[in-house]
């Protein structure tokens, strides 16, 4: 799904290179004038057979498919989703800047499809979620916990969804709610900083894939954590880890953590 793209065209090239994985459809937006253009000309891998098809005529590859990989935006993973719980097939999102409702909806679908869910694809990414974890219970609430990351330019959301997952992780280790105790704005006089807060800061730039670090910040002391991503083609190589890992799994919801055994 949003084979256009530039996750769309980095996924069909890994599902391309990989043996046990089959391009059996494309889709993009309706009206896009890459419509009945073929993925791997687009994708760079010479004619493969398969034209790119419009939002509103992708009911039928649901039938043909044994899973979907969205990359998009909210409200087409919401309607991939309620289509991938009808055919009762595999849906990896990862789509940011989801909302609560978004959330539901998508918890509800995975009753009857099987769905993996991240802010972030990469091993990396989930291992480091996994440390902040570790080291927010560890070092406690004398440490202050703040979240800095980097995009490209075209990135519409904020803050990211590794961000937010990073923040989730260290609100796990806190034993804390992340939604009462993220802090994503500050301006103006704010006043001084709670102990419980969790901090995020937003920078947008260039062509940067992502920039992701973690900082606990003690008296004497600070622990950074950082992961920077080079190539968005690592996030490919997981969707597709997930994809294959979650079609003999039963319907559900899942995260990158279950798939890699974090």
């Amino acid at each position: 799904m949003g084979a256009t793209g530039r996750m769309g065209r980095a996924i069909a090239q890994i599902i391309h290179e990989n043996p046990d994985c089959e391009i059996v459809g494309a889709v993009d937006v309706d009206g896009s004038p890459a419509i009945g253009a073929d993925i791997g000309e687009l994708a760079g891998l010479g004619r493969i057979g398969v034209s790119i098809t419009s939002n509103s005529d992708a009911v039928e590859l649901f039938t043909k498919a044994q899973g979907i990989i969205d990359f998009t935006a909210p409200a087409a993973s919401l309607a991939y989703a309620e289509l991938a719980a009808q055919a009762r097939i595999v849906h990896v999102i990862g789509t940011t800047g989801l909302s609560k409702d978004d959330e539901d909806a998508i918890f509800a679908a995975s009753r009857h499809a099987r769905v993996v869910k991240s802010g972030n694809m990469s091993l990396g990414v989930n291992l480091l979620a996994a440390l902040v974890t570790k080291a927010a219970q560890a070092l406690g609430p004398e440490f202050d916990i703040e979240i800095l990351e980097m995009h490209h330019r075209h990135k519409v959301d904020a803050p990211s969804g590794t961000a937010l997952l990073l923040g989730a992780a260290a609100a796990e280790g806190r034993s804390i709610a992340l939604e009462n105790h993220a802090v994503r704005v500050r301006d103006g006089h704010t006043g001084p900083r709670r102990t419980s807060d969790i901090g995020f800061a937003t920078l947008r730039g260039g062509d940067v894939v992502g920039d992701h670090t973690v900082i606990f910040s003690g008296a004497g002391e600070r622990i950074e954590l950082t992961h920077r991503a080079s190539d968005r083609r690592l996030f490919a190589h997981g969707a597709i880890q997930a994809a294959l890992w979650a079609n003999s799994q039963p319907p559900g919801l899942y995260s990158m953590t279950d798939v890699l055994g974090l």
